[in-house]
């Protein structure tokens, strides 16, 4: 019996390369394949270290104002996706530990609070412009893997982390850049 896919492989276009985008969901009549995607967060570490997510629990990672940044918080980031937690404005930026998922996107009530620096009149509870999820602490690296060592490693080119003009406090990360990362401090998926 032939099975049709009622969701296709979402790709995502580099230049004239297709590059796979890592969540597959493929599903058939009574089976679903769900695979992680990966991600790549950024924070100051003078703001919110890791070592503050790791004595937290978890957070909400709210402030986020960027369009693109919230789009894939609002609609590509599910419960269970691994995420690089990134350390920026520091010397040097580095990836410091790995953090998931585990509350799906949903309005940054900060962009209401008239109180926050995050405030956005264009924002409200009825009309929320802005969104965010929860991260809970995985691991934390045994040392700190720097932007250079990332831009320095072969198997990383193509990574968005280190393209030229990529800004995004959230971004994208391949299944193949994420297990590169890893490797950098000698560690698998399976011992996350």
């Amino acid at each position: 019996m032939f099975l049709t896919p009622l969701w296709p492989m979402i790709l995502l276009t580099r230049g004239d390369n297709l590059i796979t985008h890592t969540r597959m969901v493929i599903e058939y009549r009574h089976v679903s394949c769900i695979m992680a995607n990966y991600w790549l967060m950024k924070s100051e570490p003078d703001v919110y270290p890791y070592s503050q997510l790791e004595i937290d629990g978890s957070t909400h990672w709210d402030g986020v104002r960027n369009y693109q940044a919230r789009n894939i918080m609002r609609d590509d980031m599910k419960v269970g996706d691994l995420v690089l937690y990134y350390h920026s404005n520091t010397k040097p930026p580095h990836v410091a530990a790995v953090a998931r998922v585990i509350r799906e996107g949903y309005p940054d009530h900060t962009s209401w609070d008239i109180s926050s620096k995050y405030y956005d009149e264009k924002s409200s509870p009825e009309k929320p412009r802005w969104f965010m999820v929860d991260i809970e602490p995985v691991r934390e690296f045994p040392q700190i893997i720097s932007l250079n060592s990332i831009r320095e490693n072969d198997r990383c080119e193509g990574m968005l982390l280190i393209r030229k003009g990529q800004r995004l406090s959230v971004q994208p990360v391949e299944e193949i850049h994420f297990d590169a990362v890893l490797d950098m401090v000698e560690m698998s998926r399976e011992e996350l």
